[in-house]
């Protein structure tokens, strides 16, 4: 159990990815904003997190209350399986428990509400997991003017220049400091440096921009889990 865990989790204390995280998550102020902070690690650290809620999910958030429905999530990682291909050899009822659990981890992380029928709620605009994603693309190479431009925020239910309109707020609020003027810009999130990463393991790639059909991220370059590791 305890290796399936770290396998799904970032728990080493020295990973930049896990450093990124606890300095977030001890900034928090609410659950709220602690679930949505956890969130965005573990889809930063599994694929099929990630790819539900970069293509799946964001839609429904913003639709929100949308239903969430485990029927809707097989389908999507059935039609991914080209992607995934794990996903083939997984059985029917593994594959069903995948879904529930994936549908059961949105509503204890904030994003969705209800028991039996479960539908989606937009999360409320917090500083932890937005400052997460920003280290996160710095230890991917980042430069910041291409930053508010990351699809990776879709996570967050922010897309185009609502990423703009939600660091402007932050700034308002102290939580970071943001100002843009053009292609300049100026971002700070405070705390301190998570380490450096090697650029053969992290790697910036130009789909974090112009993101493809199916990835945001040069996944082959990014320390994501293989996605078996999501089976509980």
């Amino acid at each position: 159990m305890r290796k399936e865990i770290k396998a799904r989790y970032v728990l080493d204390a020295s990973n930049p990815l896990f450093s990124a995280f606890w300095l977030e998550w001890q900034r928090c102020a609410s659950e709220p904003e602690r679930g949505l902070t956890a969130y965005c690690l573990l889809a930063l650290n599994d694929r099929l997190v990630a790819d539900l809620g970069l293509d799946f999910l964001f839609s429904r958030l913003r639709r929100a209350p949308a239903d969430l429905r485990v029927t809707d999530v097989l389908g999507f990682i059935k039609a991914a399986a080209t992607i995934h291909s794990e996903v083939t050899t997984w059985t029917d009822t593994t594959l069903h428990r995948v879904c529930q659990h994936y549908c059961a981890s949105i509503r204890d992380f904030g994003l969705a509400k209800g028991m039996v029928r479960k539908t989606t709620v937009r999360p409320a605009l917090y500083g932890s997991p937005t400052r997460l994603l920003v280290r996160t693309l710095r230890l991917a190479d980042a430069r910041d003017h291409e930053i508010p431009h990351a699809p990776v925020f879709r996570l967050l239910g922010l897309q185009g220049t609502e990423v703009i309109d939600a660091l402007g707020e932050l700034n308002r609020q102290g939580a970071l400091r943001f100002r843009m003027q053009g292609d300049v810009v100026e971002l700070d999130v405070g705390g301190n440096h998570c380490g450096t990463l090697v650029s053969d393991t992290w790697r910036y790639d130009h789909r974090i921009r112009h993101r493809g059909p199916a990835t945001c991220w040069s996944w082959h370059d990014m320390p994501f889990t293989d996605t078996r590791s999501a089976v509980v």
